[in-house]
């Protein structure tokens, strides 16, 4: 494996074509590095300006005396070349192309990255792009893109051939209770592929889940390779675009990618053992269950106090092949002697407490479906009546969690106002919640090995 800790190390970093025009990506670009100036050393490079943002500009990146780990440029594609080439002469340690009009733009733009490769190969440098967002490691305050913002700190690594949905998949991170270790924008792949980043990703210990979004893959079979060796160690979770005639066009255009039938990704996924996925909120509603909880056997019991969605929760599980084993007589006699059951509850699995429910009637639920050894993971469902005690339910299942750290618990609470404050505690708690029974049973499927 390449050494790519320059890239997302790096103890300075050299912007071309740093701008203080607003809303460009020049500016964007430098903004977002000031965030870690405090552990490194920001340039400018832009011979057409004496400072941007305060930072004083060189005219080319060989006038800076001090040693560049990384490399960022935003210029004309035409003139790319050229600035690559000066930073192999300056023996800079990582290169990130933001700028765009290359392969995906037609022959000439082929050519153009055709230079970029063959000038990067020869000096040994590992390259990303072009045609990216940029990348962001939140726990180091790196943040070498023209992103709008930064996420919270996490264990979710996102690898995107996509900058644009990066930038998408940040701004809803704002709004949800999770963090990134690493996000990767790696476009066109003129340096650096895919399966260079899973290697990386592989050994970083800030990450514990990673997800790709893919539009196709250049070296194939190294690809199935490493994402076997990569997967047995840490889980890959992997969305395909390009499946259809009318997607494969769209992709051609955008990374200049040849996506190639979906069946034979289906089969590489699988052989390679990465979970694949249909849709981004699938994406990261998997990543985020595989992050925060831990694998385990198929056998799971389910708890609602809502009747109806019980029954369709035991329909996506049947769907999706997750057991739900009878509650045996012992379960059902700690149910009964507890007092607190209403004599109409279900006694089976899913588990109906009844509408009325109040926190001890879940806990004493939720105790009883954990200690049954056949039992390996909880799905618990939340309707909101006008008794449900929100938060106090929230707290009994953090306790739970405490108590059998080794078998996961998903909830799905139906998402609205009044259970808002409920949803927040659990997810500080890692515990996480999705606000549509099927997406909830999605995430426990992901956990069953």
């Amino acid at each position: 494996m390449r050494n790519l800790e320059k890239i997302f190390e790096p103890n300075s970093i050299a912007i071309i074509g740093a701008s203080a025009k607003r809303n460009s990506v020049g500016r964007g670009l430098v903004k977002n590095a000031l965030e870690g100036t405090s552990l490194r050393k920001i340039f400018c490079v832009n011979p057409y300006r004496k400072k941007v943002l305060g930072i004083k500009c060189f005219p080319k990146i060989t006038d800076i005396s001090e040693e560049i780990d990384l490399s960022v440029i935003a210029v004309r594609a035409k003139i790319v070349p050229q600035i690559v080439k000066e930073c192999c002469q300056k023996k800079v340690g990582g290169i990130i192309i933001i700028s765009a009009g290359f392969a995906e733009r037609g022959r000439k733009g082929r050519v153009l990255q055709e230079k970029i490769s063959k000038i990067v190969k020869k000096a040994k440098i590992p390259l990303i792009g072009p045609n990216v967002l940029g990348i962001l490691r939140p726990s180091i305050k790196l943040n070498a893109s023209f992103a709008p913002a930064t996420p919270k700190a996490g264990k979710i690594a996102f690898v995107s051939q996509s900058g644009a949905l990066l930038d998408s998949v940040i701004d809803g991170a704002l709004l949800e209770n999770y963090g990134f270790s690493s996000l990767i924008s790696y476009g066109n792949e003129a340096g650096l592929t895919l399966s260079d980043f899973l290697l990386w990703l592989k050994k970083d210990k800030e990450t514990r889940v990673i997800a790709v979004y893919l539009e196709g893959l250049k070296e194939g079979r190294r690809f199935i390779r490493v994402a076997k060796e990569v997967s047995a160690a840490k889980p890959i979770v992997a969305i395909k675009a390009g499946r259809s005639e009318a997607g494969t066009k769209a992709a051609a255009s955008h990374t200049a990618t040849l996506t190639g039938s979906h069946k034979i990704y289906s089969a590489a996924f699988k052989q390679s053992g990465i979970i694949e996925v249909d849709t981004v909120e699938e994406l990261f509603d998997t990543a985020k269950a595989l992050s925060w909880q831990p694998k385990c056997k198929n056998g799971i019991g389910i708890i609602t106090n809502g009747g109806g969605c019980g029954v369709l929760m035991a329909d996506y599980c049947q769907e999706l092949g997750i057991n739900l084993p009878k509650l045996t007589l012992k379960t059902i006699k700690k149910l009964e002697k507890s007092g607190l059951m209403h004599s109409a509850f279900s006694k089976r699995n899913p588990l109906d407490i009844l509408g009325d429910a109040l926190s001890d009637r879940y806990g004493v639920g939720i105790k009883a479906l954990l200690e049954q050894k056949n039992i390996h993971g909880l799905l618990i469902i939340q309707t909101l009546q006008i008794m449900t005690e929100v938060r106090k339910n929230a707290k009994i299942i953090i306790e739970a969690k405490k108590k059998w750290p080794q078998k996961p618990i998903i909830c799905a609470i139906i998402r609205g106002k009044f259970s808002q404050s409920g949803i927040k505690l659990l997810e500080k708690n890692n515990i996480p919640n999705y606000s549509d029974l099927k997406r909830a049973a999605l995430a426990m499927k992901a956990l069953i090995r």
